[in-house]
């Protein structure tokens, strides 16, 4: 297994629309076991192939505390939303920034497993907010295009003394 490198907003490459997986194959299987080590690494909740420069339907997620509760989410489509939560979210896309976003409160989402077997659940808090965020890179969407633009200048802002820190 591998860490791989995330890409950093404003990067152009996570306005990228991802195309469909193809195939589930031991190669896509290794890049799943690379995003979910990558994803633990930083530590994060989400990671979506978008964000690692792979323009792939493909999503891995684990909302637990304790690792166990790992979700290969491939060609995933939202089939069914409903309610409205907001939820402060962060990126290991946009580092530092947090924000309050408005989701769907629960959501029914249809994927491949990382067998390439058929699957569908609904979920609601923290997944739920989980799928959407991520689908929104799938789609070439990041979190703070949901910001004002006064936010979002802040957010710029602080990214950018984020790299600047990190840079020393």
């Amino acid at each position: 297994m591998a860490l791989l490198p995330i890409l950093r907003f404003p990067d152009p490459r996570l306005r990228t629309i991802a195309k469909p997986v193809e195939a589930v194959d031991d190669a896509l299987r290794a890049l799943i076991d690379d995003m979910f080590e990558t994803m633990y690494h930083e530590p994060g909740i989400g990671l979506a192939a978008t964000q690692i420069d792979r323009h792939i339907r493909l999503i891995v997620m684990d909302v637990s505390d304790d690792k166990t509760n790992k979700r290969v989410l491939i060609n995933p489509e939202i089939v069914a939303s409903q309610g409205v939560q907001n939820c402060k979210e962060g990126c290991l896309s946009v580092p530092t920034v947090f924000a309050e976003v408005k989701r769907a409160e629960t959501v029914t989402v249809r994927a491949l497993d990382r067998d390439g077997q058929s699957y569908e659940y609904t979920v609601g808090g923290l997944e739920a907010v989980c799928i959407q965020h991520e689908m929104d890179h799938l789609d070439g969407k990041v979190f703070v295009d949901y910001l004002t633009p006064l936010k979002r200048e802040m957010a710029m802002k602080k990214l950018a003394k984020y790299a600047r820190a990190e840079q020393d």
